[in-house]
């Protein structure tokens, strides 16, 4: 199973960015898809953006998607999330998870963002927006 180290979280002003990366050890090919999640305070976990490691077809959220966007470097083994005109409603935990087996099609349907579908999570990283 693969290993998810999350970094890149801290403080920032509204109006900031934040580039956040996801890396992945222990990787087996099987791995099809890398997602980042959000927790914000008393809210569910919800998806934010997902990729096809393969392919680097991403989809991004509704919610977020004219501010934030997601890469992956198959190199480096890294997924970020580039947030912009970060507001103080996007505090939180920021998480990256792991899937495997997926077409790669999968990526543009709503369970790509389904935190249900993915078996391998990082620890996390926190997000504060605040002046």
């Amino acid at each position: 199973q693969v290993t998810l180290v999350e970094s890149g979280g801290g403080l920032v002003q509204p109006g900031g960015s934040l580039k956040l990366s996801c890396v992945v050890s222990d990787f087996t090919k099987r791995l099809s898809n890398i997602a980042w999640f959000r927790q914000l305070p008393g809210r569910n976990r919800e998806g934010v953006s997902c990729v096809t490691w393969s392919t680097g077809a991403t989809a991004v959220d509704a919610s977020v998607k004219d501010r934030f966007s997601m890469s992956r470097n198959n190199d480096e083994n890294t997924a970020f999330l580039q947030m912009d005109n970060l507001r103080p409603e996007d505090t939180g935990v920021y998480y990256c998870a792991a899937t495997i087996d997926k077409p790669s099609a999968w990526v543009r349907s709503r369970q790509c963002l389904s935190r249900q579908e993915y078996e391998q999570w990082g620890q996390g990283t926190q997000v504060v927006i605040s002046s």
